[in-house]
């Protein structure tokens, strides 16, 4: 077959669809697929040699991706490579239209997707035009001051391009991006994200083992070392897990992770954010910056296996942990996640397992063997998971998860898993009062259906439960519950589909080597008719129950509702399978029982009618012949003896009986069209008979039959769907179904039995089209004209029903004239609707015959259209073979309806355009006139949805290969002959569309909205069909919006504006991605404004003027104006086309077309400008316009400003009316014009000069080798030294300036860029130099009357408390100091000081924007202009911020962090300096000091790790203030010291920092807190007068010290990269003394904050080195003598060890130690000490951190003996101060009370006996007996659910003992 292939192919393709191999027409297409490639390969390369991206290159490569869709990667190797190459060409052209880009990208995305095809050596990309593009788009630097729009999907689509290229990148890449993106490493600044996100989407991991040193290995230990380094969590530690789980799968058995698997699982538990112990505090940014759980998953799965298998363990542990999570009774919004968790490790391992075992092997290197996952390591997994699984089966959050899971357990282990979920799901099917129960496990046993049945060695009971199943699973075909009855009906077709039902118990007698479950199963098989059988009564019940006299009142609906047509679609498709599957025996007593049940009763046909017609299709469509010898001779008889009558016809209700039968004979003709030919003749008699009805019922059902009967024999379809090729009707001798039990079908033979019209159908088709639809197109065609008479009938019966009484003569009536001219009147209103009820009724018999032959009737054909668009290449459309030799001879009817309904709709839309009802028909009738071949784009596209859930729930991943169930695998070729018949993109547009598609933009603007809405749908479809007919529908629409014509109607006017808007998924023509159409639309939408029509007093007109500048606003993409395309691209496509197999249809260009091309593009380009400058024109005069609407102005601006672009200035006069615009009086236009100018300014900046320093030169240091990062003399240069800061003209020019605050952190790039010196750069502007755009800024600036309104609109409140400092306005400020230096200065320096002595929000606001864009404006100034800005500067912002007030504060901070973003320190020492004079002043009292320590923290933290000096100088300040009494004070001082220690990380490879180092401050703050750590008496909150005199004694000051360092410690937690530990260890023990007990907020302010650190510190990640120091310190307090603290402790380590389970879990020391802590304090003399030590260790037990040994339990059963002393008397004093002993027994009891309560869901083998243990002590003294009563009462409630099953574990006798005790005693006893 290959070899035929390849002769008739000329190549051996790279991977065809397979599916195309078994249509009925395969034979042609290997000839049809060579025609089109070498039509595509000829037009592409034509295309891009001729230069002509739009619309050559771009429709052909549409139609390389459509071929894709079609054959698949049917092509030869080198194609695939030089199509490839030549879209990588194409997408990395600079400067491309992004939309095009996209279209391209998403193509190359395609050809890339199977990487198996090309290995590295056919092809490589280089990396770098991809990350300037990457770069160019997503760090846009023009992007957010509006000079370019990109789409939304850009992001989605450039990185899976990245993605896909990665793979073959040249091999010296990961070094040269290593050198490209580690200079950004600066952990302070967000260029980390930036480069971390660059390394997880570029860095390639998929490379031979030989050139790993050349990959991961330059890069691994380096990123591993940072991510193990980082304690709090940035935003870039999930980018880096990410690339982990990458290198990891790609390279499993290469990486060595053992030393880092507890960190790793560590850090997995954390990122679940689960809530522990008995605070649940969460710092905020663990929940937004969690990993992905995707990657984790992937990480886990890579990691399982090799020699030690040591990631099992852990897993083990990480599930044992989190169990309790999965039960039922939890819930939160972790649970996601742990469900996300539990549903992907399965699949994922599943798919290392398929790739290990069962893919085709190909270039990529396999898993070496020592690391493949054995058998025992599978076992190992499934164990690992079954328990949390089949907990969460019945989950919060729905089963489907934990269904996916046990699927994909259940393939890789049955044994294992089926066993238990069965024993779940027989209890659930008999339980009545818990319905969940079964839908949970039903849905678990569908996924689970295919591993059950094919059982294999593993599992060979499987196959024995499916009769069990099926029979049981009846009952839950319900008519009272929903989704019970859908589920169940789910879980029947599941099983019939995978099982043939037929009976083989007869094989027992006959064959005598079946083995043993053989025979059982055959044996079973005999139920399957009883099954059948029983299945139909629950149906008919449930028909029964559903007619409609039982489900509606008389007045409801007669339509079914959404819940009973998916029961319809549920019973219908069930039935069906159960029928197809059926053997020959079993299906006719089937029929035979539903023949009966459908004849002896009569249904309504909406509801019940509807559900026992389908039963009846099923039944024909398995087994035709059978069911129509008995169906169609019944129901035809029954038609015929009742239409015998012919008053029948006229009558409007008819008969049940008649319309039941003609409901029923029209679905079961919907069958093999062969076997419907036998009764042709009583067909087209019943058609004949009914399709002229006047009951609208009657002959809509009568409709329907003709439908179904032409349909079935002109389509081509497959005929058979049974699991089996061939059937089950053969001898058991021969072929034994059970062996069939569960088996995919064989792609390679199908053997699919396909229906194709023969001659005899074709015949019988157009004889029933001459014989019923000619009539109706002539009777049409004369109404259209005319000259339809009226029948007799009609009047005479029309006079007779009105006339007063029946039996009055005809002549009588002429006595009253009155009488007379009503009957007149009455004839004639008559003569109308019976007409237009006629009319209907012949569209309905018009639409009814082209929805069923529509496949044979061959498409609209004409001239075609030409001259839309000029084009060099050949824009044809492909044709494609169907499986329709159409018959030219005979008449096209498609072409005859198409005449007869133009001529209809223009006669109607004249003479009565109320007639909606036949204009829906119509409408209908013209869309599948356009686009109907077969089958309808909708109905297709649920069809492949469904096919691929159906697909999802049922598959066998882990074999992989296509072995899916031959009936889904048959569904898939036919969806493949569908999308042939569907594939109408690129159509040419002939003048029948044109004609077509004017009568629907007619109908778009027609009276009724009805009307209109639909007609518009119709028209959106067929703009997206045909190529380039917007351009030729565009104009006519926007006629009707002219303001010069005076006869459109606010109809049209609405019509025309929806036609403009579009519908959500269309084309939208507002906003056609092409010069030439927006610039017609744009102005044309804005001049509608004066229009006659348009009313701003109709608010649908006003919301529709909204949607469509909102969709513009949304959707617009920037046009290119650049179409160049360059020579690498133009070389490969000259290689296109001289490549062979096949030849391309079409040669290389002349020479004289290519410099017909070459001129052609350059005009393009000419003409885009011209078109761009003509738009800006246009719209600008419209804006002229007096009369104009202000909302058109306003919508006339909004286009404008989309025009903003950043390769093409914006023409004067725009800019012009932008800065007039500047002052307008509405605020909406002042916003737009602000935004504006700042993207204008951009545009008009100047390019400066920069040059290359080598960093070795500047510092006079040689770097060292390796990797050294930090604070280093190489880069000591860089940071801010006061003593060397240029102070004069000279300095400030030899000075070299780095602006950029992470460059020389890290390390240095290859290539240093500085600006050059002031000489070498380009003068400031003056009047001179300037370009038309510059002098017209210039002029308005620096006109005082503009500036001072300007500066009065800028200070006006917006929305009062919600305005904030304007980013828009500060570019604005930025982008006019930047251009013009200090031009505008004078002029603006009063309105500054003036503002600055205002206190008003919004006058301080507007003043702190104009400093922020003077500072960073200033950039480039010369030193003299620099020093007069500061001297000018600085009093006034002393002065505006001694002003400053709770509203301004904020904008005060954002203005100065603002100015100092991104600048050289030394740049901006002035400023600086003058934030560093003494902040806390308290001249202006507690909040002015508040504010200014915010202000200088803002620009203190831009500068990062430059201003090591200045952090110096401000904590020496700062630390004899700490003892501050102000509350808000001290809450910045602690925000301000976070951002001082920031600086200071244990970073690896990082040197010691120079700013201020924890450890130090820490030891001096220390030293001042002893007298409060010495001391032993409680620590009380003192409140200090304010004005206390003198010094107050130590011990006060040390307790506002300690508030401060709280506050410091508090803020620290979520934002540092590292926590300091032995730091924050030394004040452990003085926390721990304040810390309150119980969850009180009445408590003072110090000891909440204590309590909030505590809780903050445990949470904390730790260094596997800190935790014997923790543990140390821990040990001490819980030797301290305030019981207070014992009872933290235990808190504390809660959350400490869950926190960090496995690192601690890896140090054996360390577990013992915690235990022994805790068991030490069970043993405590306070009794809420002993609790909380019971309850800890209870939760140590629940997460396996400890185990429950016998040593454990010997000890506890040992402290239990403890003898009690006898009591004394009463009234001894002793008693309060309980004894050793009964101490020491009650810690036994906890002891034994928390390993019972350890186990709330399940009872391990020990229990029994702890229980029996306990109960002894039900009558000690209290506490004993009160922990006894607590322990049991929680037993019963955790163990209530299921104690069915849990009760096995006890013997009788201590069930006996445990019923008395849980039973609560009798009172009257």
């Amino acid at each position: 077959m290959k070899k035929e292939q390849a002769e008739i192919l000329g190549f051996v393709p790279q991977k065809e669809i397979v599916y195309n191999k078994l249509l009925p027409y395969a034979e042609k297409l290997d000839r049809e697929s060579n025609d089109i490639l070498a039509q595509i390969k000829g037009n592409l390369g034509r295309a891009v040699q001729l230069r002509e991206l739009w619309p050559g290159v771009l429709l052909w490569t549409r139609k390389l991706s459509t071929y894709l869709r079609l054959y698949g990667r049917k092509f030869s190797k080198e194609d695939h490579v030089l199509f490839i190459k030549l879209l990588y060409e194409l997408v990395t052209i600079p400067k491309l239209d992004v939309s095009m880009m996209q279209s391209f990208a998403r193509l190359l995305i395609n050809l890339l997707k199977k990487k198996e095809l090309l290995s590295q050596d056919d092809l490589e990309l280089p990396w770098r035009p991809l990350y300037d593009l990457y770069e160019s788009i997503l760090y846009s630097k023009t992007e957010h001051l509006g000079l370019n729009w990109f789409p939304n999907s850009v992001e989605n689509v450039l990185k899976t391009l990245v993605k896909s290229c990665r793979l073959y990148f040249p091999e010296s890449a990961t070094q040269e991006m290593l050198d490209e993106w580690r200079p950004l490493l600066c952990p302070f600044d967000v260029t980390m994200q930036k480069a971390i996100g660059y390394f997880e989407l570029f860095l390639p991991t998929i490379m031979p083992p030989e050139q790993h040193h050349k990959g991961f290995k330059l890069w691994f230990d380096e990123l591993m070392d940072l991510w193990v380094s980082v304690q709090n969590l940035p935003a870039w530690e999930g980018n880096l897990v990410n690339l982990f789980a990458r290198l990891a799968n790609d390279n499993i058995g290469y990486v060595n992770w053992d030393p880092y698997i507890p960190k790793i699982f560590t850090r997995i538990l954390r990122s679940f954010n689960l809530p522990v112990g008995t605070s649940q505090m969460v710092i905020p940014r663990y929940l937004t910056n969690s990993y992905d759980i995707g990657h984790v998953v992937l990480w886990i799965s890579s990691m399982l296996g090799g020699p030690q298998n040591q990631v099992q363990k852990q897993l083990n542990g990480l599930f044992s942990s989190i169990a309790s999570f999965y039960h039922p009774s939890n819930n939160g919004r972790w649970l996601m996640k742990l469900m996300k968790l539990l549903q992907r490790l399965p699949a994922s391992v599943v798919r290392r397992l398929h790739r290990e075992r069962y893919k085709k092997p190909c270039w990529i290197t396999p898993v070496p063997a020592s690391h493949r996952l054995t058998d025992q390591d599978v076992t190992d997994f499934v164990e690992s998971m079954k328990q949390p699984v089949l907990m969460a089966m019945f989950s919060k959050t729905g089963s489907m998860d934990a269904a996916q899971a046990l699927q994909n357990l259940a393939l890789m282990r049955p044994e294992l898993v089926i066993p238990p979920v069965l024993e779940k799901t027989y209890p659930a099917m008999e339980t009545l009062t818990e319905p969940h129960q079964l839908t949970a496990t039903l849905s678990c046993m569908i996924g689970m259906a295919r591993s059950l049945l094919s059982g294999g060695r593993h599992y060979p009971e499987g196959p024995a439960h499916v009769l069990p199943l099926l029979m049981r699973a009846l009952p839950g075909v319900d008519p009272n519950d929903f989704s019970k009855c859908m589920i169940t009906f789910q879980f029947i077709a599941t099983f019939t589909t995978l099982v043939p039902l037929v009976d083989c118990s007869s094989a027992l007698h006959e064959k005598n080597d079946l083995t043993e479950m053989e025979r059982e199963l055959c044996s079973a098989s005999a139920e399957f008719e009883d099954f059948v059988l029983q299945f139909m009564d629950r149906c008919f019940a449930l028909i029964d129950s559903s007619t409609l006299e039982q489900t509606r009142e008389e007045t409801e609906t007669e339509k079914m509702t959404h819940l009973e047509s998916l029961v319809e679609l549920g019973l219908s498709s069930t039935f069906s399978t159960i029928l197809t599957q059926c053997s020959m025996e079993i299906f006719k007593v089937a029929l035979e029982k539903v023949f009966n049940f459908a004849t002896t009763n009569i249904f309504e046909t909406r509801v019940a009618g509807r559900m026992v017609a389908d039963m009846c299709r099923a039944a024909a469509k398995s087994h035709p012949a059978e069911s129509l010898r008995l169906f169609v001779p019944h129901c035809c008889n029954a038609i015929t003896h009742l239409t015998a009558n012919e008053d029948v016809s006229n009558e409007e209700e008819l008969d049940k009986e008649l319309l039941w039968n003609l409901q029923l004979l029209s679905e079961v003709t919907r069958v093999d069209g062969e076997k419907l030919l036998p009764y042709r003749t009583q067909l087209v008699q019943t058609l004949q008979l009914t399709l002229r009805l006047r009951c609208k019922q009657g002959y809509t059902l009568a409709c329907n039959l003709l439908h179904h009967i032409l349909r079935s024999t002109a389509l081509t379809y497959p005929t058979d769907y049974c699991s089996v090729p061939g059937g089950f009707n053969r001898p058991l001798q021969e072929y034994l179904p059970i062996k069939d039990w569960g088996r995919p079908g064989d792609l390679w033979n199908l053997e699919i039995q396909w229906h194709v019209p023969s001659t005899e159908e074709t015949a019988f088709v157009f004889y029933v089209l001459d014989l019923l639809l000619q009539p109706e197109l002539q009777r049409l065609q004369k109404y259209a004209q005319g000259e339809q008479e009226m029948s007799r009938s009609g009047v005479k019966s029309a006079l007779c029903n009105n006339g007063k009484d029946k039996k009055t003569s005809f002549c009588t009536g002429f006595k009253n004239l009155e009488y007379f001219l009503k009957l007149f009147l009455l004839i004639l209103t008559c003569f109308l609707t019976l007409n237009r009820d006629d009319v209907l009724q012949s569209l309905c018999i018009v639409q009814h015959c082209l929805l069923g032959a529509g496949s044979m009737l061959p498409p609209l054909d004409g001239p075609t259209i030409t001259g839309l668009v000029p084009s060099m290449v050949s824009l044809e459309e492909t044709k494609l073979y169907i499986g329709v030799d159409y018959d030219k001879s005979r008449e096209n009817y498609r072409e005859a309806i198409c005449k007869v309904m133009r001529q209809l709709l223009h006669y109607i839309l004249e003479h009565s355009e109320d007639d909606t009802k036949s204009l829906f028909a119509i409408i209908k009738i013209i869309s599948d006139l356009m686009h109907f071949r077969g089958s309808h784009k909708h109905e297709f596209d649920s069809r492949w949805k469904s096919f691929t859930l159906v697909k999802k729930s049922i598959e066998n991943r882990l074999h992989g290969k296509k072995q899916h169930i031959r009936a889904l695998l048959i569904d898939r070729v036919l969806l493949q002959h569908e999308l042939r018949k569907l594939l109408v993109e690129g159509c040419e547009y002939k003048t029948v569309h044109q004609d077509l598609l004017r009568d629907l933009l007619r109908l778009s603007t027609s009276t009724y909205s009805q009307v209109r809405s639909k007609a518009q749908n119709v028209l959106f479809t067929a703009l997206g069909t045909y190529n380039f007919c917007c351009r030729d529908i565009t104009p006519r629409v926007l006629e009707l919006l002219e303001p010069t014509r005076t006869d459109v109607t606010q109809q049209q006017f609405k019509g025309a504006l929806y036609c403009l808007l579009g519908n959500h998924c269309g084309v939208c023509l507002a906003n056609l991605h092409d010069w030439e159409c927006i610039a017609q639309t744009w102005p044309a939408i804005v001049r509608s404004g004066l229009s006659s029509a348009m009313s701003l007093e109709k608010p649908s007109i006003v919301r529709l003027f909204d949607d469509l500048a909102d969709k513009v606003h949304r959707q617009y993409e920037t046009i290119g104006i650049d179409f160049t395309v360059p020579e690498s691209a133009v070389l490969l496509g000259q290689r296109i086309t001289d490549s062979s197999q096949p030849t391309p249809h079409i040669g290389t260009p002349t020479e004289q077309e290519l410099e017909q091309g070459l001129a052609l593009q350059q005009d393009k380009n000419k003409e885009a400008v011209q078109k761009y400058e003509k738009l800006v024109r246009d719209l600008l005069e419209c804006l002229d316009d007096r009369d104009l609407p202000w909302k058109f102005e306003h919508i006339a601006i909004g286009f404008l400003s989309l025009l903003l672009r950043d390769d093409y200035p914006l023409p004067a006069p725009a800019v012009l009316f932008f800065v007039q615009s500047l002052n307008h009086d509405a605020l909406v236009v002042r916003k737009m014009a602000i935004a504006a100018m700042a993207g204008i300014l951009k545009q008009l900046k100047r390019p400066r000069k920069k040059i290359p320093v080598s960093p070795c030169d500047m510092s006079g240091v040689t770097e060292p080798e390796g990797l050294v990062a930090g604070d280093r003399p190489g880069n000591d240069w860089l940071q801010y030294h006061g003593d060397s800061l240029p102070s004069t003209q000279q300095d400030w020019d030899n000075f070299c300036f780095v602006e950029k605050t992470h460059w020389g952190y890290y390390c240095w790039p290859k290539k240093l860029m500085v600006y050059a010196p002031a000489a070498e750069q380009p003068k400031d502007l003056s009047a001179e130099n300037m370009n038309e755009r510059e002098r017209i800024i210039c002029d308005h600036f620096t006109d005082p009357v503009f500036i001072k309104q300007l500066i009065e609109f800028l200070s006006l409140e917006d929305r009062k408390g919600k305005d904030k400092f304007n980013p828009r306005r500060f570019c604005l400020f930025k982008g006019l100091f930047r251009n013009y230096s200090d031009a505008f200065l004078p002029i603006l320096k009063p309105h500054m000081e003036r503002l600055a002595n205002d206190s008003h929000e919004s006058t301080q606001r507007c003043v702190a924007e104009i400093i922020a864009g003077l500072v960073r404006g200033s950039k480039h100034w010369s030193f003299s202009k620099v020093e007069a800005l500061w001297k000018f500067l600085i009093p006034l912002m002393r002065r505006a911020l001694s002003n400053i007030t709770v509203e301004t504060y904020a904008d005060w901070g954002t203005c100065v962090a603002t100015a100092c973003e991104s600048r050289d320190p030394r740049k901006l020492h002035w400023l600086l300096e003058m934030l560093m004079e003494c902040p806390l002043s308290g001249e202006g009292g507690s909040f002015v000091d508040a504010c200014h320590l915010y202000v200088l923290q803002g620009g203190l933290a831009q500068q990062e790790w430059r201003v090591p000096e200045l952090l110096h100088r401000l904590l020496s300040y700062l630390e004899p203030k700490l003892t501050q009494v102000y509350k808000n004070v001290r809450e910045r001082i602690g925000s301000v010291l976070t951002y001082i220690f920031m600086i200071d990380v244990s970073l690896p490879y990082t040197q010691p920092t120079k700013s201020p180092h924890i450890a130090e401050f820490t030891e001096r703050i220390l030293s001042q807190l002893k007298p409060l750590i010495e001391g032993d008496e409680e620590i009380q909150n003192h409140v200090v007068e304010e004005n206390g005199v003198g010094e107050q004694d130590e011990r006060t000051q040390a307790i506002r010290l300690l508030k401060t360092v709280l506050k410091w410690l508090m803020a620290s937690a979520g934002r540092s990269f590292s926590t300091a530990v032995p730091q924050q260890l030394q004040l452990l023990p003085l926390l721990f003394k304040i810390a309150p007990v119980e969850n009180d907020d009445s408590y003072d302010e110090l000891k909440r904050d204590a309590k909030t650190c505590l809780s903050l510190m445990s949470q904390g990640l730790l260094y596997p080195e800190q935790i014997p120091m923790v543990l140390k310190v821990l040990h001490e307090i819980a030797g301290s003598s305030s019981w207070h603290a014992r009872f933290s402790v235990l808190t504390y380590l809660q959350i400490m060890v869950f926190y960090n389970l496995f690192t601690i879990l890896s140090n054996e020391q360390a577990v013992q130690d915690v235990r022994a802590l805790v068991i030490r304090l069970l043993e405590d003399e306070q009794l809420e000490v002993r609790e909380m030590a019971a309850t800890t260790l209870s939760g140590f037990l629940q997460c396996n951190f400890l185990a429950m040994d016998a040593s454990m339990q010997t000890h506890f059963e040992a402290l239990c003996k403890t003898k009690l002393p006898k009591k004394r008397k009463r009234g001894s004093v002793v008693d309060t101060i309980p004894s050793v002993d009964l101490v020491r027994r009650h810690a036994g009891v906890l002891g034994l009370s928390a390993c019972i309560l350890s186990s709330p869901y399940d009872v391990p083998t020990w229990m029994p006996q702890l229980l029996m243990d306990l109960s002894a002590h039900l009558n000690d003294t209290q506490p004993i007996e009160m922990t006894v009563k607590k322990t049991l009462s929680n037993f019963r409630r955790t163990h209530h659910d299921n104690w069915l099953e849990h009760k096995q574990q006890f013997t009788d006798d201590q069930l006996v003992v445990l019923t008395d005790l849980l039973v609560s005693p009798c009172y009257y006893a």
